[in-house]
Protein backbone atom coordinates (compact mmCIF):
# COMPACT_ATOMS: atom_id res chain seq x y z
CA UNK A 1 0.00 0.00 0.00
CA UNK A 2 1.32 3.06 -0.97
CA UNK A 3 1.08 5.82 1.84
CA UNK A 4 2.42 9.80 2.10
CA UNK A 5 2.16 10.88 5.95
CA UNK A 6 1.61 13.89 6.68
CA UNK A 7 4.87 16.24 8.30
CA UNK A 8 2.97 16.72 11.34
CA UNK A 9 3.06 12.25 11.26
CA UNK A 10 6.57 11.85 10.16
CA UNK A 11 7.41 13.71 13.46
CA UNK A 12 5.75 10.78 15.47
CA UNK A 13 8.46 8.48 17.43
CA UNK A 14 7.05 5.36 15.62
CA UNK A 15 6.21 6.89 12.32
CA UNK A 16 9.00 4.39 10.34
CA UNK A 17 6.96 1.85 12.10
CA UNK A 18 3.61 2.82 10.96
CA UNK A 19 4.38 3.47 7.33
CA UNK A 20 6.25 0.06 7.49
CA UNK A 21 3.16 -1.56 8.70
CA UNK A 22 0.86 0.64 6.07
CA UNK A 23 3.46 -0.39 3.25
CA UNK A 24 2.87 -3.96 4.11
CA UNK A 25 -1.05 -4.39 3.38
CA UNK A 26 -1.69 -5.50 0.47
CA UNK A 27 -5.88 -4.83 1.19
CA UNK A 28 -6.63 -8.30 0.40
CA UNK A 29 -9.38 -8.88 3.10
CA UNK A 30 -8.46 -12.32 4.30
CA UNK A 31 -8.76 -10.72 7.98
CA UNK A 32 -11.93 -9.61 7.59
CA UNK A 33 -13.38 -13.49 6.86
CA UNK A 34 -12.17 -13.99 10.78
CA UNK A 35 -12.79 -10.41 12.24
CA UNK A 36 -15.44 -11.11 15.24
CA UNK A 37 -16.70 -7.18 14.73
CA UNK A 38 -17.08 -7.52 11.26
CA UNK A 39 -18.61 -10.69 11.50
CA UNK A 40 -21.16 -9.35 13.39
CA UNK A 41 -22.19 -5.90 12.05
CA UNK A 42 -20.45 -6.16 8.67
CA UNK A 43 -19.42 -3.19 7.95
CA UNK A 44 -16.17 -2.91 6.08
CA UNK A 45 -14.70 -0.30 8.57
CA UNK A 46 -15.34 -2.37 11.60
CA UNK A 47 -13.03 -4.66 9.86
CA UNK A 48 -8.92 -4.54 9.88
CA UNK A 49 -8.98 -3.67 6.58
CA UNK A 50 -11.34 -0.61 6.95
CA UNK A 51 -9.38 0.21 10.19
CA UNK A 52 -6.09 0.03 9.00
CA UNK A 53 -7.76 2.53 5.83
CA UNK A 54 -8.79 4.77 8.73
CA UNK A 55 -5.61 5.18 10.26
CA UNK A 56 -3.72 5.45 7.02
CA UNK A 57 -6.01 8.64 6.14
CA UNK A 58 -5.48 9.89 9.46
CA UNK A 59 -1.75 10.14 9.40
CA UNK A 60 -2.05 11.20 6.19
CA UNK A 61 -3.61 14.55 7.31
CA UNK A 62 -7.00 13.64 6.62
CA UNK A 63 -9.69 15.08 8.36
CA UNK A 64 -10.54 12.92 11.90
CA UNK A 65 -13.81 12.51 13.10
CA UNK A 66 -15.88 10.70 15.86
CA UNK A 67 -17.20 8.19 13.80
CA UNK A 68 -12.89 7.49 12.89
CA UNK A 69 -12.53 7.13 16.59
CA UNK A 70 -15.51 4.99 17.12
CA UNK A 71 -14.43 2.49 15.21
CA UNK A 72 -11.02 1.95 16.04
CA UNK A 73 -12.30 1.86 19.60
CA UNK A 74 -14.61 -1.25 18.43
CA UNK A 75 -11.38 -3.30 17.65
CA UNK A 76 -11.19 -6.03 20.12
CA UNK A 77 -7.55 -6.26 19.49
CA UNK A 78 -7.73 -10.06 19.56
CA UNK A 79 -5.18 -10.16 16.92
CA UNK A 80 -7.11 -13.07 15.05
CA UNK A 81 -6.52 -10.71 11.88
CA UNK A 82 -2.67 -11.13 12.40
CA UNK A 83 -3.38 -15.32 12.27
CA UNK A 84 -5.24 -15.07 8.99
CA UNK A 85 -2.83 -12.65 7.11
CA UNK A 86 -0.82 -13.61 4.44
CA UNK A 87 1.51 -10.69 4.08
CA UNK A 88 2.26 -10.89 8.31
CA UNK A 89 0.59 -7.07 8.82
CA UNK A 90 1.81 -6.12 12.57
CA UNK A 91 -1.70 -4.95 12.38
CA UNK A 92 -1.50 -4.27 16.61
CA UNK A 93 1.05 -2.02 16.18
CA UNK A 94 -0.64 0.00 13.68
CA UNK A 95 -3.92 0.00 15.82
CA UNK A 96 -1.88 1.48 19.34
CA UNK A 97 -0.25 4.00 17.37
CA UNK A 98 -3.66 5.21 15.41
CA UNK A 99 -5.63 5.47 18.60
CA UNK A 100 -2.93 7.26 20.44
CA UNK A 101 -2.95 10.00 17.32
CA UNK A 102 -6.70 10.11 16.99
CA UNK A 103 -7.18 10.34 20.55
CA UNK A 104 -5.08 13.75 20.87
CA UNK A 105 -7.26 14.74 17.94
CA UNK A 106 -10.63 13.73 19.07
CA UNK A 107 -12.37 14.79 22.43
CA UNK A 108 -14.57 12.69 24.42
CA UNK A 109 -17.69 13.20 26.28
CA UNK A 110 -16.94 14.13 29.60
CA UNK A 111 -18.69 10.49 31.04
CA UNK A 112 -16.21 8.24 28.78
CA UNK A 113 -13.60 10.61 29.85
CA UNK A 114 -14.42 9.69 33.18
CA UNK A 115 -15.03 5.76 32.68
CA UNK A 116 -12.18 5.58 31.21
CA UNK A 117 -10.09 7.41 33.90
CA UNK A 118 -12.29 5.60 36.14
CA UNK A 119 -10.99 1.92 34.50
CA UNK A 120 -7.31 3.53 34.96
CA UNK A 121 -7.53 3.87 38.49
CA UNK A 122 -9.12 1.03 39.51
CA UNK A 123 -8.18 -1.83 37.53
CA UNK A 124 -4.42 -1.45 37.91
CA UNK A 125 -5.27 -1.09 41.79
CA UNK A 126 -5.45 -4.74 43.70
CA UNK A 127 -6.32 -3.30 47.16
CA UNK A 128 -8.87 -0.93 46.04
CA UNK A 129 -9.95 -3.72 43.22
CA UNK A 130 -10.81 -6.34 45.92
CA UNK A 131 -12.43 -3.51 48.08
CA UNK A 132 -15.13 -2.50 45.68
CA UNK A 133 -15.42 -6.22 44.74
CA UNK A 134 -16.50 -7.12 48.17
CA UNK A 135 -18.34 -4.19 48.70
CA UNK A 136 -19.92 -5.04 45.16
CA UNK A 137 -20.80 -8.74 46.65
CA UNK A 138 -22.07 -7.45 50.17
CA UNK A 139 -24.78 -5.38 48.69
CA UNK A 140 -25.06 -7.76 44.71
CA UNK A 141 -29.26 -8.01 45.55
CA UNK A 142 -29.44 -4.21 45.05
CA UNK A 143 -27.15 -4.44 42.35
CA UNK A 144 -28.94 -3.87 38.23
CA UNK A 145 -28.08 -7.41 36.00
CA UNK A 146 -25.56 -5.76 33.79
CA UNK A 147 -23.74 -5.02 37.35
CA UNK A 148 -24.03 -8.25 38.86
CA UNK A 149 -22.37 -9.86 35.97
CA UNK A 150 -19.21 -8.41 36.28
CA UNK A 151 -19.01 -9.73 39.83
CA UNK A 152 -18.10 -13.35 39.35
CA UNK A 153 -20.24 -15.81 41.47
CA UNK A 154 -18.45 -17.58 43.64
CA UNK A 155 -14.98 -16.58 44.58
CA UNK A 156 -12.60 -19.59 45.45
CA UNK A 157 -10.87 -18.54 48.61
CA UNK A 158 -7.03 -19.40 48.08
CA UNK A 159 -5.51 -22.55 49.35
CA UNK A 160 -2.29 -22.07 50.86
CA UNK A 161 0.85 -21.87 49.15
CA UNK A 162 3.72 -24.39 49.24
CA UNK A 163 6.97 -23.34 51.63
CA UNK A 164 9.21 -25.18 49.92
CA UNK A 165 12.31 -24.23 48.19
CA UNK A 166 13.81 -25.59 45.31
CA UNK A 167 16.91 -25.13 43.39
CA UNK A 168 14.68 -23.99 40.24
CA UNK A 169 12.81 -20.47 40.46
CA UNK A 170 10.17 -18.32 38.43
CA UNK A 171 9.09 -15.22 38.95
CA UNK A 172 5.16 -14.66 38.48
CA UNK A 173 3.42 -11.65 38.28
CA UNK A 174 0.15 -11.54 40.24
CA UNK A 175 -2.08 -9.60 38.28
CA UNK A 176 -5.01 -6.77 38.84
CA UNK A 177 -8.09 -8.32 39.11
CA UNK A 178 -7.07 -11.92 39.42
CA UNK A 179 -6.15 -11.88 43.14
CA UNK A 180 -9.76 -10.23 44.00
CA UNK A 181 -11.68 -12.33 41.74
CA UNK A 182 -9.75 -15.76 41.43
CA UNK A 183 -7.71 -15.76 44.38
CA UNK A 184 -7.26 -19.41 44.11
CA UNK A 185 -5.83 -19.27 40.27
CA UNK A 186 -2.16 -18.42 41.69
CA UNK A 187 -2.01 -20.33 44.80
CA UNK A 188 -2.94 -23.13 42.31
CA UNK A 189 -0.08 -22.51 40.18
CA UNK A 190 2.40 -22.26 43.21
CA UNK A 191 0.93 -25.70 44.32
CA UNK A 192 1.50 -27.23 40.97
CA UNK A 193 5.28 -25.83 40.23
CA UNK A 194 6.18 -27.19 43.55
CA UNK A 195 5.21 -30.37 42.93
CA UNK A 196 7.55 -29.97 39.56
CA UNK A 197 10.14 -28.87 41.91
CA UNK A 198 9.85 -25.30 40.86
CA UNK A 199 9.31 -22.73 43.20
CA UNK A 200 7.62 -19.08 42.76
CA UNK A 201 9.99 -15.90 43.76
CA UNK A 202 7.73 -13.42 45.31
CA UNK A 203 8.34 -9.78 43.56
CA UNK A 204 6.29 -7.66 46.18
CA UNK A 205 7.35 -4.44 44.12
CA UNK A 206 5.85 -5.77 40.75
CA UNK A 207 2.25 -4.30 39.93
CA UNK A 208 -0.01 -4.11 36.95
CA UNK A 209 1.85 -5.07 33.82
CA UNK A 210 0.65 -1.96 31.59
CA UNK A 211 -1.88 -2.94 29.29
CA UNK A 212 -5.03 -1.30 30.79
CA UNK A 213 -3.46 1.87 30.77
CA UNK A 214 -1.57 1.45 27.40
CA UNK A 215 -4.91 0.07 25.64
CA UNK A 216 -7.00 3.00 27.60
CA UNK A 217 -4.29 5.39 25.18
CA UNK A 218 -2.91 6.48 28.29
CA UNK A 219 0.60 4.31 26.93
CA UNK A 220 3.09 6.81 28.93
CA UNK A 221 1.31 5.25 31.91
CA UNK A 222 1.14 2.42 31.16
CA UNK A 223 5.07 2.31 30.02
CA UNK A 224 6.18 3.40 33.66
CA UNK A 225 4.42 0.45 34.88
CA UNK A 226 6.29 -1.84 32.72
CA UNK A 227 9.28 -0.20 33.75
CA UNK A 228 8.55 -0.73 37.39
CA UNK A 229 8.03 -4.44 36.63
CA UNK A 230 11.64 -4.57 34.81
CA UNK A 231 12.84 -3.04 37.73
CA UNK A 232 11.24 -5.49 40.71
CA UNK A 233 12.06 -8.30 38.84
CA UNK A 234 15.69 -7.50 37.82
CA UNK A 235 17.59 -8.68 41.40
CA UNK A 236 15.67 -12.35 41.40
CA UNK A 237 16.68 -12.47 37.21
CA UNK A 238 19.85 -11.82 37.85
CA UNK A 239 20.18 -14.18 40.52
CA UNK A 240 18.88 -17.15 38.18
CA UNK A 241 14.80 -17.08 38.15
CA UNK A 242 14.54 -18.88 34.85
CA UNK A 243 11.22 -17.62 34.08
CA UNK A 244 8.60 -15.05 34.85
CA UNK A 245 5.29 -16.74 34.77
CA UNK A 246 1.95 -15.83 33.74
CA UNK A 247 -1.31 -17.23 34.35
CA UNK A 248 -3.35 -14.61 32.15
CA UNK A 249 -2.50 -14.63 28.78
CA UNK A 250 -3.51 -11.01 28.09
CA UNK A 251 -0.81 -9.93 30.62
CA UNK A 252 1.44 -12.71 29.30
CA UNK A 253 0.93 -10.95 25.63
CA UNK A 254 1.69 -7.67 26.67
CA UNK A 255 4.71 -8.48 28.89
CA UNK A 256 6.42 -10.62 25.81
CA UNK A 257 6.06 -7.91 24.01
CA UNK A 258 8.21 -5.35 26.90
CA UNK A 259 11.36 -5.86 24.60
CA UNK A 260 9.62 -3.67 21.36
CA UNK A 261 7.87 -1.42 23.10
CA UNK A 262 11.33 -0.62 24.71
CA UNK A 263 13.45 -0.88 21.89
CA UNK A 264 14.57 2.59 21.73
CA UNK A 265 14.73 3.37 24.62
CA UNK A 266 18.51 3.06 25.87
CA UNK A 267 17.96 2.39 29.59
CA UNK A 268 15.45 -0.14 29.34
CA UNK A 269 16.02 -1.91 25.99
CA UNK A 270 18.35 -4.74 27.24
CA UNK A 271 16.33 -5.33 30.30
CA UNK A 272 13.51 -5.17 28.66
CA UNK A 273 14.79 -7.91 25.61
CA UNK A 274 15.55 -9.89 28.84
CA UNK A 275 12.32 -9.87 30.55
CA UNK A 276 10.50 -10.65 27.30
CA UNK A 277 12.43 -13.30 26.08
CA UNK A 278 12.42 -14.91 29.93
CA UNK A 279 8.15 -14.19 30.26
CA UNK A 280 6.36 -17.69 29.35
CA UNK A 281 2.40 -18.76 29.24
CA UNK A 282 2.28 -21.06 32.74
CA UNK A 283 1.55 -23.64 29.76
CA UNK A 284 4.90 -23.27 28.70
CA UNK A 285 6.53 -24.01 31.58
CA UNK A 286 4.72 -27.14 32.38
CA UNK A 287 4.10 -29.05 28.76
CA UNK A 288 8.27 -29.49 29.02
CA UNK A 289 7.93 -30.74 32.41
CA UNK A 290 7.05 -34.73 33.34
CA UNK A 291 3.48 -34.37 33.72
CA UNK A 292 2.95 -37.84 35.66
CA UNK A 293 4.88 -36.48 38.75
CA UNK A 294 1.39 -33.94 39.14
CA UNK A 295 0.26 -37.52 39.83
CA UNK A 296 -2.86 -35.75 38.89
CA UNK A 297 -6.23 -37.79 37.40
CA UNK A 298 -8.44 -35.62 35.47
CA UNK A 299 -12.02 -36.97 34.75
CA UNK A 300 -13.99 -34.12 34.20
CA UNK A 301 -15.64 -33.42 30.68
CA UNK A 302 -14.45 -29.41 29.81
CA UNK A 303 -14.60 -27.57 27.01
CA UNK A 304 -11.80 -25.25 26.56
CA UNK A 305 -11.81 -21.62 26.14
CA UNK A 306 -8.46 -20.25 24.24
CA UNK A 307 -8.41 -16.52 24.86
CA UNK A 308 -7.26 -14.59 21.83
CA UNK A 309 -3.93 -13.29 23.86
CA UNK A 310 -3.04 -16.91 23.93
CA UNK A 311 -3.77 -18.49 20.59
CA UNK A 312 -3.14 -15.42 18.05
CA UNK A 313 -0.97 -12.64 20.18
CA UNK A 314 1.57 -15.76 22.21
CA UNK A 315 1.03 -18.51 19.10
CA UNK A 316 0.07 -20.92 21.94
CA UNK A 317 -3.27 -22.29 20.52
CA UNK A 318 -3.69 -25.81 21.40
CA UNK A 319 -1.39 -25.39 24.10
CA UNK A 320 -3.33 -26.08 27.03
CA UNK A 321 -5.70 -28.57 25.32
CA UNK A 322 -2.74 -31.02 24.76
CA UNK A 323 -1.51 -30.49 28.84
CA UNK A 324 -5.42 -31.30 29.67
CA UNK A 325 -5.28 -34.28 27.59
CA UNK A 326 -2.13 -35.58 28.31
CA UNK A 327 -3.50 -35.56 31.97
CA UNK A 328 -6.72 -37.44 31.38
CA UNK A 329 -9.38 -34.69 31.14
CA UNK A 330 -11.93 -35.12 28.17
CA UNK A 331 -12.06 -32.19 25.89
CA UNK A 332 -15.21 -31.85 23.45
CA UNK A 333 -14.91 -30.33 19.98
CA UNK A 334 -15.33 -26.08 19.96
CA UNK A 335 -16.86 -24.71 16.87
CA UNK A 336 -14.98 -21.35 15.67
CA UNK A 337 -12.47 -21.67 18.41
CA UNK A 338 -10.70 -18.84 17.03
CA UNK A 339 -13.26 -16.40 17.36
CA UNK A 340 -13.19 -13.72 20.70
CA UNK A 341 -15.26 -13.90 23.47
CA UNK A 342 -15.68 -10.30 24.04
CA UNK A 343 -13.93 -9.55 26.99
CA UNK A 344 -10.98 -7.93 25.62
CA UNK A 345 -9.51 -6.51 28.71
CA UNK A 346 -11.59 -3.78 29.49
CA UNK A 347 -14.12 -4.24 26.52
CA UNK A 348 -16.98 -5.43 27.99
CA UNK A 349 -17.56 -2.31 30.02
CA UNK A 350 -16.62 0.50 27.36
CA UNK A 351 -18.81 -1.64 24.32
CA UNK A 352 -21.15 -3.89 26.31
CA UNK A 353 -23.72 -4.37 24.09
CA UNK A 354 -21.13 -6.02 21.23
CA UNK A 355 -19.13 -7.82 24.26
CA UNK A 356 -22.44 -9.38 25.12
CA UNK A 357 -23.53 -10.39 21.72
CA UNK A 358 -19.86 -11.66 21.44
CA UNK A 359 -20.16 -13.51 24.28
CA UNK A 360 -23.35 -15.34 23.54
CA UNK A 361 -21.89 -16.56 20.61
CA UNK A 362 -18.53 -18.07 22.31
CA UNK A 363 -21.18 -19.85 25.21
CA UNK A 364 -22.73 -21.26 22.43
CA UNK A 365 -20.15 -22.94 20.87
CA UNK A 366 -18.57 -23.95 24.14
CA UNK A 367 -21.30 -25.50 25.27
CA UNK A 368 -22.29 -27.25 22.20
CA UNK A 369 -20.70 -30.49 23.58
CA UNK A 370 -22.29 -30.63 26.82
CA UNK A 371 -19.33 -30.07 29.02
CA UNK A 372 -19.04 -30.17 33.08
CA UNK A 373 -17.14 -27.14 32.67
CA UNK A 374 -15.45 -24.36 30.45
CA UNK A 375 -11.66 -23.82 31.17
CA UNK A 376 -9.98 -20.80 30.14
CA UNK A 377 -6.03 -19.42 30.14
CA UNK A 378 -7.38 -15.59 31.57
CA UNK A 379 -8.96 -13.97 33.81
CA UNK A 380 -10.71 -11.69 31.50
CA UNK A 381 -12.70 -14.27 29.58
CA UNK A 382 -13.31 -16.13 32.75
CA UNK A 383 -15.09 -13.61 34.69
CA UNK A 384 -16.99 -12.28 31.08
CA UNK A 385 -18.01 -15.54 30.45
CA UNK A 386 -18.97 -16.53 33.68
CA UNK A 387 -21.19 -13.64 34.51
CA UNK A 388 -23.66 -15.54 32.21
CA UNK A 389 -24.66 -17.38 34.41
CA UNK A 390 -24.58 -20.38 32.53
CA UNK A 391 -21.97 -23.57 32.54
CA UNK A 392 -19.59 -22.40 35.36
CA UNK A 393 -15.92 -21.20 33.84
CA UNK A 394 -12.81 -21.80 35.35
CA UNK A 395 -8.99 -21.59 34.91
CA UNK A 396 -7.51 -24.34 33.77
CA UNK A 397 -4.47 -24.45 36.53
CA UNK A 398 -7.15 -24.70 39.28
CA UNK A 399 -8.64 -27.76 37.39
CA UNK A 400 -5.30 -29.52 37.07
CA UNK A 401 -4.71 -28.50 41.45
CA UNK A 402 -7.91 -30.46 42.21
CA UNK A 403 -6.89 -33.62 40.06
CA UNK A 404 -4.19 -34.23 41.93
CA UNK A 405 -5.95 -34.98 44.87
Amino acid sequence: MQTNLSEHAKRLPRADEAERILRSCVHCGFCNATCPTYQVLGDELDGPRGRIYLIKQALEGSDISESTQAHLDRCLTCRNCETTCPSGVQYHNLLDIGRVYVEARVPRSLGERALREGLRRIVPNPTLFAALLRTGQAFRPLLPGALKAKLPRAVKPARPRPQTDHPRRVLMLEGCVQPGLSPNTNAATARVLDRLGIAVTPAREAGCCGAVDYHLNAQDAGLERARRNIDAWWPAIEAGAEAIVQTASGCGAFVKDYGHLFASDPAYAAKAARVSALAKDLVEVLRAEPLERLGARGDLRLAFHCPCTLQHAQKLGGAVEDVLRRLGFHLTDVPDAHLCCGSAGTYSITQPELSRQLRDNKLNALESGNPDVIATANIGCQTHLDGAGRTPVRHWIELVDEAMG
